[in-house]
């Protein structure tokens, strides 16, 4: 399998999951510190499965469409229009997936990983954080484009995919979740997630190839979502990333939370960088604005009851579709914020890559 299609779960700094993708968190000790208008599709929101499950969503996914941006959005306080609704019972909802699911193979059993070099430390004072990231592939690049000669048509098929999908979710219920490649975002994942106590954003690729598949359903991007109980959004920003000042087909969101238990900040960005052999350079050049980035902006707004400047803990997660050996991935190891890869933690001696992760 592709590792840029592999799933990654890791539970922030001292958790890490058998899942894939690549989530980077700061290394130990101090550490440095207009888009486009997307309509659900006609028909709507779960897809054409006629199954009776999902009855808890009826009320969700029947309500008048929720609120999407016109433009890249920018930093500014927490706009939350979700925060008063209705919440549903995430074991009702697993329940009911794993009903359409039963006729399928089971979903594939992966235990967490608890790396020999950390502690397996919560307290109800300062409890762990679990972050959860994947590519999920986008349906009309699974269908229509990216050719998986392979794999069963039905398997490829959204009345099934998604249920798949919201299982994965729904069994490990991360605090925060970041996601590629999705383009169901507002007919599936936005109502889905807010009815689990979620809040989501969301930036679509300005050039989504989706957009070329017959029948699709809208570009695709990132999308990240905070547990609502357990984060406050502080401030969301939308990035087009550039190489050589010129703006590419690629975005990346970073948002800056405010944990309601301990008060203090953590900020945590998805991105998707340029995908194929050949594309090294542009790569390269697009994980340097990120970073550029995310040196702004976690360095900004300090007073005398936030962080110090510099010790905002960073998370970022993301499909970079990239090696060890690529110079973008030095370019986040060697950063002055710190930075370090999430899977050396599962290596034997904590400080290389591991072989295998799955």
């Amino acid at each position: 399998m592709n590792p840029a299609r592999r799933c990654s779960l890791s539970l922030s700094q001292t958790l890490v999951s058998s899942l894939g993708g690549q989530t980077w968190t700061p290394a130990p000790g101090p550490a440095r510190g207009p888009g486009v208008r997307l309509r659900p599709a006609p028909g709507g929101a779960m897809g054409s499965c006629s199954s009776r499950s999902f009855g808890t969503m009826t009320p969700v996914l029947n309500s008048a469409p929720l609120a999407q941006p016109d433009t890249y959005f920018k930093e500014g306080p927490d706009q939350d229009p979700d925060k008063d609704s209705v919440e549903v019972d995430p074991d009702q909802l697993l329940r009911e997936c794993k009903e359409v699911l039963q006729r399928r193979p089971a979903r594939p059993h992966r235990d967490l990983v608890h790396p020999r070099s950390t502690v397996r430390y919560s307290h109800k004072h300062n409890p762990n954080i679990r972050v959860m990231q994947w590519n999920i592939l986008a349906q009309a690049l699974g269908e229509g484009k990216d050719g998986f000669l392979r794999c069963p048509l039905e398997a490829l098929s959204w009345p099934v995919r998604k249920y798949l999908i919201l299982e994965e979710i729904l069994t490990h219920l991360p605090d925060i979740l970041c996601l590629q490649e999705v383009d169901h975002y507002y007919d599936t994942f936005q109502p889905i997630l807010t009815s689990l106590g979620y809040r989501g954003s969301f930036l679509a690729k300005p050039c989504s190839p989706c957009l070329d598949v017959d029948q699709n359903n809208g570009p695709d991007g990132c999308a990240l979502f905070s547990r609502r109980s357990r984060f406050t959004v502080l401030r969301t920003s939308g990035l087009r990333l550039s190489a050589m000042m010129l703006p590419t087909n690629q975005v990346a969101i970073v948002q800056t939370l405010a944990c309601r238990v301990t008060g203090r900040r953590l900020c945590v960005a998805v991105t998707h960088l340029k995908a194929r052999s050949g594309w090294e350079r542009l790569r390269s050049a697009q994980g340097a604005h990120l970073l550029q980035s995310l040196r702004a902006i976690t360095s900004r707004g300090h007073g005398p009851n936030q962080d110090p400047e510099g010790t905002i803990p960073l998370v970022v997660c993301g499909d970079f579709n990239a090696e060890p050996s690529e110079d973008v991935y030095r370019r986040f190891s060697s950063s002055p914020l710190g930075l370090n890869s999430a899977y050396k933690l599962l290596s034997s001696d904590g400080q290389v890559e591991p072989d295998e992760i799955g």
